[in-house]
């Protein structure tokens, strides 16, 4: 018997090892049960996501018999796995499909204005990420667990465009169009 909440906005403003400023996002709480001889041993895993808004982003899941220490926790590991996303205009460069398990992430580019167009953990990440403009489609499962694995591995497939540039031996204008 699993009991599922879902948590709102940026709890506080954290900051990593650099002393930069990161903001934090509880994605989803789940208490779970373990049956033991005596009962049930109840304990929470929180899966949270750490952002500074300036192209770095990073999740962590975190356990513990308390809320807030599988928070922390949380906040912990998604430190650890941060990683750059580069940001043109307010966007993501091109189009990019991440997957996890049974679940698939599609993140487009958007014109200046149109916002986060996303759902749940996709938003999170976008918005701790710095993307101010970007359309999405989760495909597949929904699970929140699921959707910001695939969102980060979608933009660890992102590159710089003058890199993709260089790499394909063309100039910055013929890549952009």
């Amino acid at each position: 018997m699993a009991q599922e909440r879902s948590f709102g906005g940026p709890r506080r403003i954290i900051t990593d090892s650099r002393g930069q400023e990161l903001k934090e996002k509880v994605v989803h709480i789940n208490r779970v049960a373990k049956v033991v001889k005596g009962g049930r041993r109840f304990s929470f895993s929180a899966l949270v996501v750490v952002g500074d808004h300036g192209g770095r982003v990073g999740f962590g899941l975190g356990k513990a018999k308390e809320v807030p220490e599988a928070i922390r926790k949380g906040i912990e590991e998604a430190k650890r796995q941060m990683v750059g996303v580069p940001i043109v205009d307010g966007t993501i460069p091109y189009a990019v499909t991440g997957d996890f398990g049974a679940g698939s992430v599609l993140l487009k580019p958007a014109s200046q204005g149109t916002g986060v167009i996303a759902g749940g953990g996709v938003r999170a990440v976008m918005e701790l990420a710095g993307i101010s403009n970007v359309l999405t489609k989760c495909i597949g499962s929904n699970n929140p667990h699921n959707m910001v694995r695939a969102t980060m591995e979608a933009l660890r497939q992102l590159t710089e465009p003058a890199v993709l540039a260089e790499r394909r031996g063309k100039s910055l204008g013929e890549i952009r169009g």
